[in-house]
This record gives structure tokens, C-alpha cells and sequence, in this order.
């Protein structure tokens, strides 16, 4: 059961514009369980291409996702989503490979369902586990996943922003490219909700992005 005052919180944009981390910020300032749905389609895409599964092999996902079993462990104020046991580490998530890939495996309808629920369940998880709330980031939280979430809101930034923090980050991704990949695709494409906020974090440090969110909430 989900109490009464639970606070759900749907934080959507494009590639590095800012949820993961802002999301963390909300989470420790209000208590929330973090749910980051990137993390589940790269874990998913890695696996794949481990498997040498690529996103145009549509029978062998369909058939490869059927042996898959979802899992998670919680650590600290974040859920992490194992699958078959095995818990990735950050660098498999960002691989180049992943990074290149993980767009076209996120369009692939079977993979998009086969997450949605749990995605979906982590709400009565967060409370059952005693949070005061969630919050998610991905693309289509606030469209999608959680549409009837409380706060909504939608981060963008220039590509050159973008690509300067990947590269602080040590990562390389194709930022544009993923990003036109998810606003194009059929099924649930990534869009920013017509009741969600939208913030350009291009200028501003993630301290500025995190106050301004918490302001909004706390002054609803």
C-alpha cells in the first residue's frame, strides 16, 4: 500500500542533460528511491550484445528476453536492476558498444514491455522499503511510464554542453544521434508531457537544476 502523502517524481530528457544526477540530489534531499530506467535498457543492451544479439536481430531479443528473469538490490537511495543474478558495473553500462546500440535495442517494442511493469512496480517497492517517494529518470516517464506522477519535469542543454560533460565523465556517446533515435521511435518516443517543466540545464550547475526542482516541490 502506498500512503497517502508518497511523493512520485517523473524527470525526463535527453542524453546527459542532467536526470541521473539531479535525480540523485532530489533523492537524498527528500528521501526518495531513485530509479534510473537508463541503467535497465543498457543492462539489457549489454547483455544482448554479449550474446552477439544486435538490435536488428528481432527473433533471437524476443526469444533471448523469455530467459530473463528481473531482479534488485538497493543501494543506498538507489535500485539497481539485475538480470539473472548478474549486476553490472558502470563501465559495461557505458561502453562505447552499449552506448552506440542502446538506443535501437530501447526501440524495439518487446523491450520497452518487458520493462514496463517492473518499471512501474518500483512505486509500491519505494514504500514497501519505507521511502517518502520516487524518483525516475529516463525518456518517457512522465509520457509513459508514470504518467499520473505528481511532479514532472523535462531537462535539456546544447549538444556541446552535452557532449562536454560525457567527456568529463570519461565516456564517449553519439548524444545527437541517440537522441533522434529516441524521439523517432514508435513506441513510446521520448517527448517532453505537457504538464511537466521544462528546464534548459545548459548554464546552470547541477546544484542550480536540483534547487530549482526542490523549490517548485516544496513550494507546490
Amino acid at each position: 500500500m502506498v500512503k497517502k502523502n508518497f511523493m512520485v517524481i517523473a524527470l525526463d530528457g535527453g542524453a546527459a542533460s542532467g536526470k541521473s544526477s539531479t535525480a540523485k540530489i532530489l533523492a537524498k534531499q527528500l528521501n526518495l528511491l531513485h530509479v534510473d530506467t537508463g541503467a535497465h535498457y543498457r543492462t539489457i543492451a549489454f547483455i544482448l550484445l554479449k550474446n552477439d544479439i544486435y538490435p536488428s536481430n528481432h527473433e533471437l531479443i524476443v526469444n533471448k528476453l523469455k530467459n530473463f528473469k528481473i531482479g534488485s538490490m538497493i543501494e543506498g537511495r538507489d535500485i539497481l536492476m539485475t538480470i539473472n543474478g548478474v549486476l553490472l558495473g558502470q563501465d559495461d553500462l557505458r561502453s562505447p558498444l552499449v552506448n552506440q546500440n542502446v538506443s535501437s535495442f530501447s526501440a524495439v517494442p518487446e523491450v520497452r514491455h518487458f520493462l514496463l511493469e517492473y518499471q512501474r512496480s518500483q512505486v509500491e517497492f519505494a514504500a514497501k522499503n519505507g521511502f517518502d517517494g520516487l524518483v525516475m529518470d529516463g525518456r518517457d516517464i512522465g509520457s509513459i511510464v508514470l504518467p499520473k506522477a505528481n511532479f514532472k519535469f523535462f531537462l535539456e542543454a546544447d549538444p556541446a554542453t552535452r557532449y562536454s560533460r560525457r567527456a568529463l565523465q570519461g565516456h564517449q556517446d553519439a548524444i545527437v544521434a541517440r537522441d533522434q533515435l529516441d524521439s523517432s521511435r514508435t513506441t513510446a518516443p521520448m517527448v517532453c508531457a505537457s504538464d511537466a517543466v521544462r528546464i534548459d540545464t545548459s548554464h546552470l550547475t547541477l546544484e542550480e537544476v536540483a534547487n530549482h526542482i526542490l523549490a517548485i516541490i516544496l513550494n507546490y
